[in-house]
């Protein structure tokens, strides 16, 4: 049963949803170079700031980046954590909060880059900074073993589909991957686009066939590397995955889990009876996203070593 607290939430998070849905889709559609895609910060405020983590400025692969450094970790280990925000929204400053905590819970420095967004950079803009950005990590002398691709909703998709693109390539995968609401389904066609319909908050089919097309710029949305229910997972490192009983994403979260696992692949897959899609936006406020976050930090020590 979902806690007393979401009760107290739910309306908080119900309300800055459609708004942030909202306010990405009117700058996206304004195509104004100009124009903040600020709709993703909506969210920005319903997490705590964490304690005894602090942020360090830099340029990654010629990225804007955030160093989320926990007190007292080392340097080599290190989580790269890809926001959400459909692809077009959101910035290593917006989803800053959530990143830090799962660095605090992994007692890992992680890295939160401002990837490029579409519709101005589409499929596979994204992709291709993660390669960067991985290629970045391994010049400065860390070890494929020591990394972990992250990232919750669109940057779900995107820490899967890099370590696709590096095991396609022949090339080593980081040791794991976290995912929390991966959007992995291009063509919104899980079942539990209809039957969450009326629960979820935050995602609907009407909104994939919105902000798809602005990823995908005319691309098929089957390409294994935008789509990874149409890839083969075998090959990939160890999965944690998440996502809300109440979202529309879940019946994709959970198929990719099940196709994962049959080819080998180690999964953790973690569904939340109640909760919405990225409940772990509401970290330090909600305990069902501090147990999902401190959870995935503890399988993280266990990937990365201690």
């Amino acid at each position: 049963m979902p806690s007393k607290e979401w009760s107290e939430l739910r309306e908080t998070f119900a309300a800055c949803a459609p708004k942030a849905v909202a306010a990405t889709t009117a700058a996206v559609l304004a195509i104004d170079p100009g124009i903040d895609l600020g709709g993703a910060d909506l969210f920005h405020g319903l997490a705590k700031e964490p304690t005894d983590v602090t942020y360090e400025e830099v340029t990654a692969a010629g990225l804007p980046a955030l160093w989320a450094n926990p007190l007292g970790c080392g340097t080599g280990r290190v989580l790269v954590y890809f926001h959400g925000g459909g692809f077009v929204s959101g910035s290593k400053d917006s989803y800053r909060k959530i990143a830090a905590h799962l660095a605090k819970a992994a007692g890992v420095r992680t890295l939160i880059p401002d990837y490029r967004l579409a519709p101005a950079h589409p499929f596979p803009a994204q992709l291709e900074d993660a390669r960067s950005l991985y290629d970045w990590l391994l010049s400065q002398g860390c070890s494929p073993s020591g990394i972990a691709f992250t990232g919750d909703s669109a940057g779900g998709n995107i820490a899967t589909s890099a370590a696709l693109s590096l095991h396609r390539d022949g090339l080593a995968a980081p040791a794991a991957i976290v995912a929390f609401s991966p959007w992995y389904d291009m063509e919104a066609n899980g079942p539990t686009f209809e039957s969450n319909a009326d629960v979820d908050v935050a995602i609907s089919r009407e909104l994939v066939h919105s902000f798809a097309p602005m990823f995908l710029d005319g691309q098929s949305p089957a390409d294994p590397l935008a789509n990874p229910m149409h890839a083969d997972p075998a090959g990939l490192p160890p999965l944690f995955l998440t996502c809300g009983g109440d979202e529309t994403l879940r019946d994709s979260v959970e198929r990719f889990a099940a196709l994962a696992g049959k080819t080998g692949v180690e999964v953790a897959l973690h569904v939340a009876d109640g909760m919405p899609h990225v409940y772990q936006l509401l970290a330090g406020r909600l305990p069902e996203a501090d147990a999902s976050i401190a959870e995935a930090g503890k399988w993280l020590r266990g990937k990365l070593g201690d």
